[in-house]
């Protein structure tokens, strides 16, 4: 009898050695000899430039002085002004843009700056009001503040006006499983760079259940989307240019096959899963034996 139960041992211990999961599996920028530094020991930052897409929304901000002439600026669905007093000099802001009141956003986007933003039309184009059609797409943010602070100068005195173009900030994606509900939705990130585990950081980080080897990004591109894939058990991932995050990235969170099958989650949930095959497997051994 004990001899049939070490042979059913042996048959199911390979299962439930192959079906644990391994530090390599789960921890983060492991070292690896494909990483790229410098001569002084650091590395070197590979951040991709932003360039403007169709259908993107832009936010505009002309600050200027009151000696300049902004009436072809107004609106009245895009006028905002703010005075304050800086040793008698009272400064203003002309807003042809969307602008960021309170939480806005619901089912996705901010609708505020959703009906007030500039957007980029079929042709790649934005309308400033008071300018007229400006090319945006395949152009950077900083291309297209240049060309339009080109065109105000024109109407205000050299020097006192500034033009302010910005994107919602960051907006990005993360669609995970079940097991990821509180990670899964749209983000927003208020800054000049993010990086992918700076973005998984502050939504708290991925689970066990989730397969950090084979996370795939989309990005939105002027000419397409690109698909790659990433490894973030590995340090080289920061040479990567999707290690940072654009707007409008997709990130996906692919689910482990072992997590599929109910084991992998964690050693004890393995050891239970792997009782219950063991204890199934002798039920029907004797139920057959008895019969």
């Amino acid at each position: 009898m004990m001899k049939n139960y070490k042979y059913l041992f042996l048959l199911v211990l390979p299962f439930l050695v192959v079906s644990c999961i391994t530090t390599k599996d789960v921890r983060y920028m492991q070292p690896n000899e494909s990483l790229v530094i410098n001569e002084e020991g650091l590395i070197p930052y590979n951040i991709p430039v932003y360039r403007i897409t169709r259908n993107d929304i832009l936010n505009l901000n002309i600050v200027t002085t009151p000696k300049g002439d902004a009436a072809q600026f107004y609106s009245s669905f895009n006028t905002s002004a703010t005075s304050g007093s800086q040793g008698g000099a009272v400064s203003g802001v002309v807003s042809s843009g969307g602008f960021n009141q309170g939480n806005s956003r619901m089912a996705g986007g901010n609708s505020v700056f959703y009906f007030n933003g500039l957007k980029v039309d079929s042709k790649g184009d934005i309308n400033v009001f008071g300018i007229g059609y400006i090319k945006a797409e395949g152009r950077t943010i900083e291309e297209v503040s240049q060309e339009i602070q080109t065109k105000v100068n024109e109407n205000f005195q050299d020097g006192k006006s500034e033009v302010r173009l910005n994107t919602d900030g960051i907006t990005y994606y993360i669609l995970g499983d079940i097991e990821t509900t509180g990670l899964t939705g749209e983000k927003v990130a208020h800054k000049n760079t993010l990086n992918i585990t700076e973005a998984l950081a502050i939504n708290g980080g991925l689970n066990r259940t989730i397969d950090k080897k084979n996370i795939v990004v989309h990005r939105k591109l002027p000419e397409g989307i690109k698909v790659a894939k990433i490894d973030l058990t590995r340090e080289d991932i920061m040479n990567s240019p999707y290690y940072y995050v654009q707007n409008g990235d997709e990130i996906y969170l692919n689910t482990r096959a072992k997590s599929l099958n109910g084991l992998g989650k964690d050693p004890i949930q393995t050891l239970t899963t792997g009782v219950s095959v063991i204890t199934t497997a002798l039920s029907i051994y004797l139920l057959l034996k008895n019969l």
